[in-house]
């Protein structure tokens, strides 16, 4: 079991190793905070999208959610709803990527009705899937990680700054589902504004 001493030793190889040899791209994004992409993961330790993606520091604007969940729009602020309109307004990113994954322990709770009233945050949170799980059979653990990710996009064209990037064309929206056991990752959907498409993207 790593410990708190592991996460000190790491800290010290990037100080002395890393960081060097990144020197000027570190230097660079001192004042600079430019990020193409808004993606959008589960919280799984597993999943860490910069690997997945094989990106440089700057390049992706993450949020990590339990079962990779984006709320629909309400008025108030939260933080997932700040993050996504940061993102967009603020920095302008050009694509938006949710990323479900396999194994995914939100949606095995929910696929396989798991009794959750010891944890009821989690169960609170997990209800912003009850539409994908009404959508899909009973036990159906990719079938549900699959409709969770297409949920998820329709959730994000509801935040304003979404729709209007959507609307002009500005913002392209993607659902992926990484497969944990063989690095694959398998493009749901692509969409900009009215258009949909949906192939497989290459394996990471």
């Amino acid at each position: 079991m790593r410990s708190t001493q592991d996460l000190a030793e790491g800290v010290a190889r990037f100080q002395r190793d890393v960081f060097p040899a990144k020197a000027e791209l570190f230097a660079r994004l001192a004042t600079h905070h430019t990020p193409h992409t808004l993606f959008i993961s589960c919280s799984d330790a597993r999943v860490v999208p910069e690997l997945i993606t094989g990106t440089e520091p700057g390049d992706l604007f993450v949020i990590r959610t339990a079962g990779n969940l984006v709320p629909a729009h309400t008025p108030g602020a939260d933080g997932v709803a700040a993050s996504i309109e940061y993102a967009v307004a603020a920095l302008g990113v050009r694509d938006i990527v949710v990323c479900g994954h396999s194994a995914c322990g939100a949606m095995t709770a929910l696929a396989q009705g798991h009794d959750l009233s010891g944890a009821p945050a989690v169960a609170a949170w997990l209800r912003h899937a009850d539409a994908s799980r009404a959508r899909t059979a009973a036990g159906d653990i990719p079938a549900l990680v699959r409709q969770n990710v297409l949920a998820q996009l329709a959730n994000l064209a509801t935040h304003p700054s979404v729709a209007r990037a959507l609307a002009e064309r500005r913002i392209t929206l993607r659902g992926w589902v990484y497969d944990i056991g063989t690095g694959g990752v398998e493009e749901l959907t692509s969409t900009t504004g009215a258009d949909t498409a949906a192939a497989p993207a290459a394996a990471a």
